[in-house]
């Protein structure tokens, strides 16, 4: 798997640009990972952008754009990102790489690691690369995807899928969501949620979460469940019951279990789970407090619920997490006999 390079150079990220790419989207990567910064302030990443032929890359907006770098940058790359486009022609319409394309990733080397944003998965289905692994693209998209790539596993209802050495994720924001997971799964969580800080978007969506909610916005003066929410993480240290939860919004417990559903995808249970779990990862990382001390401070009471969230959640130990992710450590080598960090964040011995 892919790592951050942490003597002779940065991790680089390519981004391959196509015509109609879209102009938010090809944003994303630079805006993450150029952002990660270490502990010193030193930047983590390098991100370049290149097309299959140099020049005029038309966006799916109102103006162009020059780029300079050709396929052969994709050579130097350890992630290369796909960022949507709107001007795939016979990817989307016969599932295959179009000759410069195709020539294109001839470039990138073994072992780098593959990551699409939103419909960028069609060029690394294309390409063969997801042939019998899960992956994900924007919703609108996945029964036309599942089509056309019979071999891949579509998952329609997720924000994206880390299958390791290839990532996928669903449409336009969930990139965001998949970068910062990246970020994470490469330098902790303390990083992260400083990219994520200086970007205001939210530090964490679990890559499991609902990419449609039908109804995401609550209607004009009805009561929304953003106050039991911010109660409810001031305090998870303590039990909380669905009940307490209720009362901060005044309504019952029927109807406030069915508009947290609506307005976040999970139930309030996942969402608590979710919600200690990544306190406990933080105190990990940024604090020396022992980890039964850490069990009752994320509100799981015993060092053996909390080492079994954890397990179940990242598939690891609370003691090799607090190895593998110190604040200003580097990720591992895999195969070094420590740890290495696959799909979904997990932590692997």
């Amino acid at each position: 798997m892919s790592r951050p390079e942490t003597t002779e150079r940065r991790h680089r990220v390519v981004v391959l640009t196509l015509h109609g790419v879209i102009p938010f989207e090809l944003g994303i990567p630079y805006r993450i990972f150029g952002k990660a910064r270490s502990p010193e302030g030193h930047p983590l990443y390098d991100v370049l952008t290149c097309t299959p032929e140099p020049g005029a890359v038309q966006t799916d907006a109102d103006f162009p754009i020059t780029v300079e770098r050709g396929p052969e940058a994709l050579a130097g790359a350890d992630t290369i990102v796909v960022p949507a486009s709107l001007e795939l022609g016979p990817v989307m319409e016969e599932g295959r790489l179009p000759a410069p394309l195709a020539e294109a990733l001839t470039h990138a080397r073994p072992g780098v690691r593959w990551v699409s944003i939103c419909t960028g998965s069609y060029v690394l289905a294309a390409a063969g690369l997801l042939d019998g692994r899960p992956a994900t693209t924007h919703w609108h998209n996945t029964d036309h995807f599942q089509r056309l790539f019979p071999a891949v596993a579509v998952d329609p209802d997720v924000l994206f899928v880390d299958d390791g050495d290839v990532l996928t994720s669903a449409g336009v924001a969930s990139g965001v969501d998949l970068c910062l997971h990246i970020v994470r799964r490469d330098h902790g969580t303390a990083v992260a949620n400083d990219v994520a800080r200086r970007s205001v978007v939210p530090p964490h969506r679990d890559g499991g979460q609902a990419q449609y909610i039908r109804r995401p916005l609550p209607e004009p003066q009805q009561a929304t469940t953003t106050a039991a929410r911010a109660w409810a993480l001031g305090r998870l240290d303590r039990a909380l019951t669905l009940r307490e939860l209720a009362a901060q919004e005044a309504m019952s417990v029927r109807t406030f279990t069915r508009r947290f559903r609506e307005e976040t995808g999970v139930s309030p249970g996942q969402w608590l789970v979710a919600q200690r779990v990544e306190r406990a990862r933080q105190l990990l990382e940024d604090t020396d407090l022992p980890v039964d001390r850490i069990a009752r401070d994320a509100g799981f009471g015993t060092p053996a619920s909390l080492r079994q969230r954890l397990q179940t959640a990242l598939g690891v130990s609370p003691t090799v997490y607090r190895r593998t992710f110190r604040t200003g450590g580097a990720a591992p080598v895999p195969g070094d006999g420590t740890a290495d960090v696959s799909r979904d964040g997990r932590v692997r011995r």
